[in-house]
């Protein structure tokens, strides 16, 4: 019998309104389409949480390896571990504990917490809930290398490297990324898989997932940032019924346009290899590089357009670089911060005790 939980000094209970809050906090990790697949089971006999891919939100075409599906959820384990070191406790991660069961992506378990352990994570804490995605113009005004510098160093504390194409790159990876927006337009079952998550139909009324329309940001009608437009296309109508097109209940809702930034500063988030605990490091990597940059006044999308699709992936590499393999376009920049977006509830995707 696994002895009584008792807390650290200063520690919140291990509760279930504590537990709830955790896993809150964990479920504002950004995902592709904000798709959210993840599920949460807390064991309270060993004080562990076990980490779950919800296969019903896989998407087949955009993410047929489930790369993204195990960056997007080991983003929310990054969220859980910084509202843990907040409340008061140490959080141990094992990623993928059980090689015959592929969608246990990783278990948390909750320790007495050191006095001195976890300083850096804590600090965090105050940007996971001003963390959004910003699909608006950024301004001209360059970053700092002393703040690059900040933002390599949060990816290297999590096991992945974080480079800043030079000029040039930047160029291929925007090609690259216009090309794979260019074929997706032009399939229709990738325009049905994004229509599935992107907007407001009326019979997804208080759907708790999704791209919402007030999410979209405004059209772009010049620049060269790589931000992906989920409303229909151009002479579509924001009503629009087309195959593939989102189904916006209110014809009277216009979306502005804006020119982008004509340099985006980007950085490319990898790893060495390419395998699901790489995934995994990178998906962490990724959301404590944007939670360090929210901290220090920055606005971040990310774009993953050329990363899915395999023949393309490859050439977004810098050949200059050691990174092997690239599983994160990031764009940082000064400008508005997104909305929030909606979060599937906590009932939905916790549960406690019992088999997880």
């Amino acid at each position: 019998m696994a002895p009584t939980p008792v807390a650290p000094p200063e520690a919140a209970p291990l509760d279930e309104t504590l537990i709830a809050s955790l896993v809150e906090d964990a479920t504002l990790a950004p995902s592709l389409h904000n798709a959210q697949p993840w599920f949460f089971h807390y064991d309270p006999g060993d004080r562990r949480f076990r980490i779950r891919a919800d296969r019903a939100r896989e998407l087949p075409l955009a993410d047929p390896d489930r790369r993204a599906l195990h960056i997007s959820c080991a983003a929310a384990v990054l969220n859980l571990r910084v509202a843990a070191v907040h409340a008061g406790w140490d959080p141990v991660v094992g990623l993928l504990p059980d090689p015959a069961d592929p969608d246990l992506l990783a278990e948390i378990t909750l320790l007495p917490r050191r006095p001195e352990s976890y300083e850096e994570l804590a600090e965090l804490y105050p940007a996971l809930h001003r963390r959004h995605t910003s699909r608006a113009p950024f301004g001209a005004e360059r970053i700092e290398e002393s703040l690059l510098d900040v933002l390599s160093r949060a990816a290297l504390l999590e096991g992945a490297h974080l480079a800043f194409p030079d000029t040039f790159h930047r160029r291929t990876v925007l090609d690259l990324s216009s090309e794979a927006l260019v074929r997706e337009q032009e399939d229709a079952g990738h325009r049905a898989e994004i229509a599935r998550w992107a907007g407001d139909p009326p019979e997804a009324a208080g759907r708790d997932d999704g791209i919402p329309r007030y999410a979209f940001g405004p059209r772009s009608r010049g620049g060269g940032a790589p931000v992906r437009d989920f409303g229909p296309e151009p002479g579509a109508g924001e009503s629009a019924t087309a195959p593939g097109a989102p189904l916006l209940p209110d014809p009277d809702f216009v979306r502005e346009s804006a020119v982008f930034e004509e340099s985006p500063q980007l950085a490319l988030l990898g790893t060495v290899r390419d395998h699901p605990a790489d995934w995994l490091r990178a998906g962490q990597a990724m959301e404590r590089v944007l939670l360090e940059a929210t901290l220090d006044g920055l606005a971040t999308s990310v774009a993953s357009q050329a990363l899915e699709w395999s023949d393309l992936r490859w050439a977004i590499r810098d050949p200059a670089s050691a990174m092997g393999h690239v599983h994160m376009v990031i764009r940082l920049g000064y400008g508005p911060a997104g909305p929030a977006t909606r979060r599937r509830p906590v009932g939905d995707v916790l549960s406690i005790g019992g088999e997880g």
